[in-house]
């Protein structure tokens, strides 16, 4: 079923969501505060540099070598409504706010979580994705973990920084369990595959990517009815881009109301993760 984002713009912009999604963010509008807007830079070289990294299913080379995922189609959707060439730059993930500041890229555009601290520093787009943290095991030992004192001993695995984190430290669902940090997501898998640790904490939106039938992880299992922090994904912009935000919504409402956005998500079994975009202009 699709998550419902209503958005009103003017003055202050209200992020609601509704039907299953259970984050309100009180996104502020923002303010041009130079001659030349990051709108006009765009336009005028007729490309957006779009910060990300490789992570499938959002953005990865395909059995063609080419670059594909649920995040670079979509992305390039976008960029068709707008009338600029979507350019694909990796980033050092840590680096990505500086990296935006900057100016050697345009937006991160990458399964990239709104925030009340990251809104106070970038403007965002609708948001269009919901995610949470899922809980990974091998299928032999799905059902063995049911509460608390099941985990007693288990050693979860999460990667360092990440929401997952921040889930094992503060649930107490965890608190029996010893955490061990990753540098990534993918070798959380890794470790789980191998035995070293018998539990991933880790975002739904990769988990959908790679446990899939004929990838490497069929061994593995998401423990149903196990979710925890859900957030948002969107698009960010620099802080005070305006006119570049309002353009990229009018695109991604568009977009979903011809069903394009949710023909690319059904394409990487993100569809049911998809919110319904509703903008209203007021004054």
């Amino acid at each position: 079923m699709k998550k419902t984002v209503a958005i009103i713009m003017a003055g202050t912009v209200a992020f609601s969501v509704f039907t299953g999604c259970s984050i309100n963010i009180n996104v502020h509008s923002p303010s041009d505060t130079s001659s030349v807007s990051d709108w006009d830079v765009i336009s005028n070289k007729g490309s957006l540099i779009i910060g990300m990294s490789y992570f499938e299913p959002m953005n990865f080379f395909g059995e063609d070598s080419k670059l594909t995922g649920f995040e670079t189609e979509f992305a390039t959707a976008v960029c068709g409504e707008l009338g600029v060439t979507p350019v694909f730059q990796e980033i050092e993930w840590d680096s990505k706010e500086i990296e935006l500041k900057a100016k050697t890229i345009d937006c991160i555009w990458n399964g990239f979580t709104i925030t009340e601290e990251r809104n106070e520093n970038m403007d965002f787009s609708v948001p269009y994705m919901q995610n949470e943290q899922v809980v990974v095991m091998k299928a032999e030992n799905i059902g063995r973990y049911k509460t608390a004192d099941d985990l007693k001993g288990a050693k979860v695995v999460v990667e360092s920084g990440s929401a997952g984190e921040k889930v094992v430290q503060f649930e107490d669902f965890f608190r029996e369990a010893t955490c061990t940090p990753a540098d990534s997501q993918a070798k959380c898998l890794l470790e789980v595959k191998s035995g070293t640790s018998d539990i991933a904490v880790i975002d739904y939106a990769l988990t959908v990517g790679v446990l899939c039938e004929g990838g490497d992880y069929t061994d593995l299992r998401m423990a149903e009815n196990m979710t925890f922090a859900p957030e948002l994904y969107g698009a960010a912009f620099r802080k005070g881009s305006p006119e570049t935000i309002k353009k990229v919504n009018v695109a991604i409402s568009k977009l979903d109301k011809e069903g394009k956005l949710h023909e690319i998500a059904e394409k990487y079994h993100l569809a049911d993760h998809i919110c319904t975009i509703n903008i209203e202009e007021i004054g």
